[in-house]
């Protein structure tokens, strides 16, 4: 039996963020599958990124509604202080300075939807607008364990 833990909701602003890593492309019920694999990949081949802020902090980033096809998908990265002789296979990803609605989820990765939905849920009771077409992220402590994983949910609102 795996626990979920839903943490306290808060508001946060984030400064620019730069992020490398690996772009996750596939059909939407794979990505609970690929992610966790992309995310392994990553952490065997941190020593490769140059100028990485904290090596055992991954982040995901996505967008909810999508526009254009450069988008599309789901970004398992690591922080870094400037882009320096991006590796061969990795893409960078400037994520701009945002405000975010963000919780904590610690339990299953796939109840990670439950969390999700009392987030949008704080998210409409507070009177925020949840704004889909911009970046999202995931900020991982603990992701080898899909059974037990800690992520920082970021949610982007227009305050």
């Amino acid at each position: 039996m795996s626990e979920t833990t839903l943490l306290s909701k808060t508001i946060v602003e984030l400064d620019e963020l730069k992020l490398v890593g690996f772009r996750v492309l596939c059909s939407d019920d794979q990505y609970i599958i690929e992610i966790p694999k992309a995310s392994l990949r990553l952490s065997e081949h941190i020593s490769e990124i140059k100028q990485v802020v904290n090596p055992s902090q991954h982040y995901g980033a996505f967008v909810v509604e999508v526009e254009t096809a450069e988008k599309d998908g789901y970004w398992v990265c690591v922080e870094v202080k400037e882009f320096e002789d991006i590796p061969s296979g990795m893409i960078t990803l400037t994520v701009p300075s945002q405000c975010y609605a963000v919780t904590r989820h610690k339990g299953a990765n796939y109840k990670i939807m439950n969390s999700y939905n009392d987030l949008h849920k704080w998210i409409e009771d507070n009177n925020y607008s949840r704004l889909k077409d911009k970046w999202h992220l995931e900020r991982y402590y603990s992701w080898n364990d899909t059974e037990n994983v800690d992520i920082e949910l970021f949610d982007t609102i227009n305050k």
